[in-house]
């Protein structure tokens, strides 16, 4: 494991570590946010940040105060802890956002990581190339290349205790993602952002932003703490988590509150569209729609500001408590349901599943199957490549009910949608106590032909029969054709 970076708990991609940040002399608990701080506005104070809703790490831009005379002097005078007045940890950006904006910037890699040291930076980062999504493979080969060797750059600066990222870019070729997760793995850089996603988060292309992250992941390996750039909208953490991210950056907050945009779990509403609070926060409980509204509009914004920051933390944490009771992909589906381009996103990380199934733990609280996505789930794909593993007589007989299959059959297994076939005395064990609906859809009976075509495969020499309660014809002809199928009465339970 990275020496700064340890893990407590996962689940699917997921999981709680401690990253240390050695500068600040804190542990920071991941899954983390970051609130951005415009070291020129401030809409919400870094302390009340801290003291009010438990921020312990923030994010602001090195190349702003780097550029901003007054501010430059005092951070280099005072610290940027003093400045700010914040207690935890502060990460500092570099100009590459300023880059992919304007198209150039007056600092070098040295110059602005240098520059982040002497003002006492925690987490630094290096310039960059934010390549922007569909470009040319050229020119995103181009980028990277330069990205690569300004990461090479930035492990021989000197920077003391001051942890450095490094940038995993690529655009929207997720072989590069992954060479480039291999390549900053290998320096001696500590946290691992994965750039230029906004474009796709701002499209809605969820889809795209979960292959980008998942080739990221499989250069970077498991113990590389991962930090999505400029995901703000609590809608889309669980997701991104589930994938592997450990840190967010969010300026959604201060900037949907100054167009009085309000944020949920489910997406953004326009204060304008409120008749009530649907949310317990404490701005929520003293604040009627109306009230808000009548507010001033320095009082508002910073109110709704508040209000969509305990909506952040508060996902946040919802998510530690699912990786936690192992449910976390329960939750990312609940998610789903938000926004079309949020399943396609959650349809995105099952494509991953194998990748997934590699950190999943093997047994966990319960498994709920909530939709027929839910058939694609990791432990689907584990049970499936397990039975392998099983010993299996000459004869066997596979059913969905109680019905065995007489002197004809050496043993009897049961059948369980999603999974398929098992032998009875693993019922018990998980993820066979699944709770499944009783209206069985085609998904969870496809995914248990898939399991039964995996254990007939496995052994050519045994004779099989399956027992069935109306299994479609498409759902039966995935099936191989050398097992018998016995159709079950719905009262052979």
């Amino acid at each position: 494991m990275r020496e700064c970076f340890e893990l407590r708990d996962v689940d699917a991609g997921g999981r709680i570590g401690e990253l240390t940040v050695p500068r600040a002399d804190v542990t920071v608990e991941t899954p983390a946010l970051l609130p951005v701080i415009n070291p020129n506005l401030d809409t919400i104070s870094p302390r009340r940040l801290a003291e009010e809703f438990g921020a312990e790490i923030l994010i602001t831009n090195s190349y702003i105060i780097y550029g901003t005379d007054d501010v430059r002097e005092a951070a280099l005078e005072d610290g940027l802890h003093d400045v700010l007045d914040f207690p935890g940890a502060i990460m500092t950006d570099s100009g590459s956002f300023q880059l992919a904006e304007y198209g150039e910037i007056d600092v070098t890699t040295e110059e602005i990581l240098e520059f982040q040291h002497a003002i006492g930076s925690d987490i630094g980062t290096p310039v960059d190339i934010p390549t922007p999504p569909d470009v040319s493979r050229e020119q995103a080969e181009d980028e990277l290349a330069t990205t690569q060797e300004r990461l090479e750059i930035a492990a021989d600066v000197d920077t003391g205790e001051m942890l450095v990222n490094a940038p995993v870019q690529g655009s929207t070729y997720p072989d590069l993602r992954e060479d480039a997760g291999r390549h900053a793995a290998e320096t001696d850089l500590d946290v691992f952002p994965v750039g230029a996603v906004v474009p796709l988060m701002n499209d809605y292309r969820y889809d795209d932003m979960i292959d980008a992250v998942a080739g990221a992941k499989r250069g970077l390996g498991a113990d590389a703490p991962v930090h999505l750039f400029g995901a703000g909208h609590p809608m889309m953490f669980a997701l991104a988590v589930a994938m592997g991210c450990d840190l967010f950056d969010s300026a959604a907050y201060a900037l949907y509150a100054r167009d009085d945009r309000y944020l949920t779990v489910r997406g953004t509403r326009h204060l304008d569209d409120l008749d009530y609070m649907p949310c317990s926060c404490p701005v929520c409980v003293s604040h009627s729609p109306d009230e808000l509204r009548a507010l001033p509009d320095r009082e508002r914004e910073e109110e709704l500001a508040a209000h969509n920051l305990h909506v952040t933390f508060e996902e946040i944490r919802r998510i530690k408590q699912a990786i936690r009771a192992g449910n976390l992909l329960e939750l990312v589906e609940q998610r789903a349901r938000a926004h079309p381009t949020m399943l396609d996103g959650y349809r995105a990380l099952l494509d991953h599943a194998d990748q997934l199934e590699r950190s999943d733990p093997v047994s966990k609280g319960a498994f709920f199957y909530t939709s027929h996505e839910s058939a694609r789930r990791p432990e689907v794909r584990r049970h499936h490549r397990r039975l392998e593993r099983l010993a299996v007589p000459d004869a066997l007989f596979l059913t969905e009910g109680s019905t065995d299959g007489g002197d004809a059959y050496d043993d009897t297994w049961r059948v369980q949608p999603p999974f398929g076939p098992f032998p009875r005395e693993l019922s018990k064990s998980y993820p066979l106590t699944a709770e499944v609906p009783d209206r069985t859809d085609r998904g969870a009976l496809a995914a248990a032909a898939d399991g039964v075509a995996r254990l007939v495969e496995d052994n050519p020499d045994t004779e099989f029969a399956l027992g069935h309660r109306g299994w479609p014809a498409d759902v039966l002809a995935r099936v191989p054709d050398r097992v018998e199928r016995v159709g079950l009465s719905s009262d052979a339970e």
